[in-house]
C-alpha cells in the first residue's frame, strides 16, 4: 500500500489513476490507439537505428 505524504490526501498512484480517467473521458479510445501507434513506430525506428550502428 502506498504511503500518503503530509502534503495532501492523494497518493501518486491515485493521482495517476485520476489523470488517466480524465484523459480517457476527454480524449476517448481513439486517442490511446493513436499514441500506441506512435509509440510502436518510435520503437521500430529505434531498433532499426540500432541495427544500422552495429
Amino acid at each position: 500500500m502506498a504511503m500518503k505524504s503530509s502534503r495532501g490526501d492523494m497518493t501518486v498512484r491515485e493521482a495517476g489513476r485520476k489523470g488517466g480517467e480524465t484523459t480517457k473521458r476527454t480524449h476517448g479510445h481513439d486517442f490511446y490507439v493513436q499514441i500506441g501507434h506512435k509509440g510502436g513506430q518510435k520503437v521500430r525506428d529505434l531498433i532499426n537505428r540500432g541495427r544500422q550502428n552495429e
